[in-house]
């Protein structure tokens, strides 16, 4: 299948050039092959493309400006149509392709032919014993680590406060031993300082 994109190439609107370029540039992203064609150089193409949009697609004076996408012979849709697909992501769709494999397109047909998806099991259409083996299976393989996580942080406050406990009970056995026995309102260093002094 070949989408053929109707272009001008010798247009005087630059709101029609940004739409053209907005079109081939996508396409050109998706990798989707197709085929550009002037109908302001080639009078068939022209007649080609103003004869193949529908009537309901045409604007009021009856003349379709580009870009007009088709595939094959298919009516496609302009460059508004083309714009909503984009943001709606179903580019594919509006072209008439199969979305590529892993694409969020392909998803969402997925979901939309199956039914909601939960970790990699389709949701509807399963039985309790396959729900029940899936929720298994998906225990096992829960990661260690996240597991493991809160028991080392529990751990590591705990030696904080350890270490914090020994540290106050050493600082306090020093004070003990560097404080001086008082005797008579005097410590027995200054009576010593003292004595030596007057001697």
């Amino acid at each position: 299948m070949v989408i053929k994109v109707f272009l001008a190439s010798s247009s005087g609107s630059t709101a029609i050039k940004k739409k053209q370029q907005d079109v081939l540039g996508f396409l050109e992203a998706l990798k989707v092959d197709y085929a550009p064609l002037d109908i302001a150089c080639n009078e068939d193409n022209r007649m080609w493309m103003r004869e193949n949009v529908p009537v309901e697609k045409k604007p009021t004076n009856g003349i379709p400006l580009p870009p007009q996408i088709f595939n094959e012979e298919s009516y496609c849709g302009d460059y508004e149509t083309f714009f909503d697909a984009k943001e709606d992501n179903a580019v594919y769709a509006f072209l008439g392709l199969p979305p590529p494999p892993g694409s969020k397109e392909a998803k969402e047909a997925y979901l939309l032919e199956n039914g909601p998806v939960e970790n990699g099991t389709i949701v509807n259409g399963t039985d309790d014993a396959e729900d029940e083996e899936n929720l298994e299976a998906e225990e096992e393989n829960i990661d260690d680590d996240t597991l493991k996580a809160p028991v080392k942080e529990e751990e590591a406050q705990e030696e904080a406060e350890d270490e914090e406990a020994k540290e106050e009970e050493e600082l306090r056995q020093l004070e003990e031993e560097e404080a001086p026995e008082v005797r008579g309102g005097r410590r027995r260093s200054d009576r010593g300082s003292r004595a030596g002094r007057r001697g």
